[in-house]
């Protein structure tokens, strides 16, 4: 598989060197896994914060590759999407993925064997079975009054 990212030129192992806040874009964006669970509709219960997946994915996202089918113009289309930072992660943790590279190191927990970092190889995060590659459904499909049908758990 290609990888979407261009991981050449970066910093050997800047993940466990620098702190987030001192990474170039490059190595930002280099830390996608390219698991595609934040590019799922999720839902929140308003008593208890608790948020959910769903299956039901933002139009954008390519179920084949997991990645953002527009990432550089993506606001042109979903003005809603959240563009993570440093300065937002603070407010953002709570509805990331568990096994996101930028919840883990923020809070200091090393990347997963299967992380392409890691591996070399952006297909590993297929075959460990963390991403929603396969199991999407277009969120044109289904009305937002259904997502709650659609719940699932998060493949860890």
């Amino acid at each position: 598989m290609t990888d979407p990212i261009n991981r050449d030129g970066l910093r050997p192992r800047f993940w466990e060197k620098y702190p987030v806040d001192r990474l170039t874009q490059a190595e930002w964006e280099a830390l996608c896994d390219g698991c595609g669970k934040c590019c799922l509709n999720k839902l929140e219960d308003e008593e208890t914060g608790e948020v959910v997946l769903t299956r039901v994915a933002c139009r954008l996202l390519d179920d084949s590759s997991c990645r953002c089918g527009q990432y550089a113009t993506r606001h042109q289309f979903v003005p809603e999407c959240i563009v993570l930072s440093p300065k937002n992660m603070d407010k953002n943790l709570y509805w990331m993925p568990e096994t996101c590279a930028y919840k883990l190191l923020w809070q200091g927990k090393p990347l997963y064997d299967w992380h392409p970092l890691i591996s070399g190889d952006p297909q590993t995060v297929h075959d460990a079975g963390v991403s929603v590659q396969g199991i999407t459904i277009p969120e044109f499909e289904v009305p937002e009054e259904d997502w709650e049908d659609y719940i699932i758990e998060e493949p860890t």
